[in-house]
């Protein structure tokens, strides 16, 4: 049973407003140098990977409507992959196939589409239909994340993600978000997914959520959400931490997926992440940013914060970080 706080009630637990979000956190400590980064698929891909984060293994990228008519023998023998706008936001323009039904593609859902269908698709990614501010744009095509099955069985007809808002390279916040029906396979709340409050310090589940309303099991599969823990959740929290010397941001959501065969993937960075992880959280945002910001000596690395992180969540038993300068001088307090 989860212990569900009514949005408006949130405002006494510190809730971050859309207000405040943008003008104390996105524009105090975003560099606007560093958004090309997050707002564009591939640059997100070459950055993090000298960091130590992987993502999905890129197929090839469509930047030229001539490009498009040579699709069909690019993809001839791939049984699945995904199709995402480079510059696209909040999944919109993002086609998942998982296999193939004579000349025909299908989707998550199990509807199909055709080739002509995928190659009018392509075009409206290149003409920026689902770019922000409508700019011109590429097409991604990437191998098909196939989610580990102990995760999976929890969402319906999609891909489940694991959203980290990181402050300052702090995870403070976390939420699974998982793909119903009426999200059409798509993990993104305002369409429907099912959004899930991860407790910082396990990744165990929290509250769950549906179009801000309290869940207790998924509307597709019945499955009952408090039983969710997230495996390698200390893994996890290190690959969003790392995401922070790799581009900067100050506050930032980070997109994560298991894969079945490679483990933990980035999916995408957010400069600008939603609100609605409170909710699913039942908690503000507010009061774990004030903590990160009174710190009088900041953690120098990734495993230093997420340790920090975890025991201020709770947690006890977490492996050792290793330390950015020699551990006979104890200057961190953890």
């Amino acid at each position: 049973m989860f212990d569900w706080i009514r949005p408006r009630d949130l405002k006494r637990k510190g809730m971050l407003s859309m207000n405040k979000r943008n003008v104390d956190y996105i524009a105090r400590y975003n560099d606007r140098s560093a958004f090309p980064l997050v707002d564009n698929k591939l640059k997100t891909k070459q950055v993090v990977e000298e960091h130590e984060v992987a993502s999905p293994l890129l197929l090839q990228v469509v930047s030229e409507q001539h490009e498009i008519g040579h699709f069909r023998e690019r993809v001839a023998d791939l049984d699945g992959f995904a199709i995402k706008p480079a510059k696209g936001s909040g999944g919109k323009g993002i086609l998942v196939i998982t296999g193939r039904k004579g000349d025909d593609f299908v989707k998550p859902s199990g509807s199909r589409v055709s080739l002509a269908d995928i190659e009018r698709h392509l075009s409206n990614i290149l003409a920026g239909l689902y770019s922000l501010g409508g700019s011109p744009d590429v097409a991604v095509i990437e191998a098909l994340v196939r989610c580990d099955p102990r995760l999976s069985r929890y969402s319906h007809e999609g891909v489940p993600d694991i959203r980290i808002v990181v402050f300052k390279g702090y995870p403070v916040m976390a939420m699974l978000r998982l793909a119903t029906h009426a999200s059409d396979g798509k993990a993104n709340l305002h369409q429907g997914a099912v959004g899930v409050g991860l407790n910082l310090a396990n990744g165990r589940a929290l509250n769950a959520v549906q179009f801000d309303r309290p869940i207790e099991q998924h509307p597709d599969n019945g499955l009952n959400l408090a039983d969710i823990q997230i495996d390698n959740w200390h893994y996890l929290l290190n690959m969003a931490s790392r995401c922070y010397e790799a581009t900067g941001l100050g506050y930032m959501g980070v997109d994560l997926v298991v894969d079945a065969t490679r483990g933990p993937l980035l999916l995408e960075l957010n400069a600008r992440p939603g609100l609605a992880i409170q909710v699913a959280n039942g908690q503000g945002l507010l009061p774990r940013l004030h903590a990160v910001e009174a710190l009088k000596r900041p953690h120098l690395t990734p495993e230093e914060r997420v340790h920090w992180a975890m025991t201020e969540a709770g947690a006890d038993n977490i492996p050792q970080p290793r330390r950015s300068i020699p551990a006979l001088e104890p200057v961190f307090q953890i």
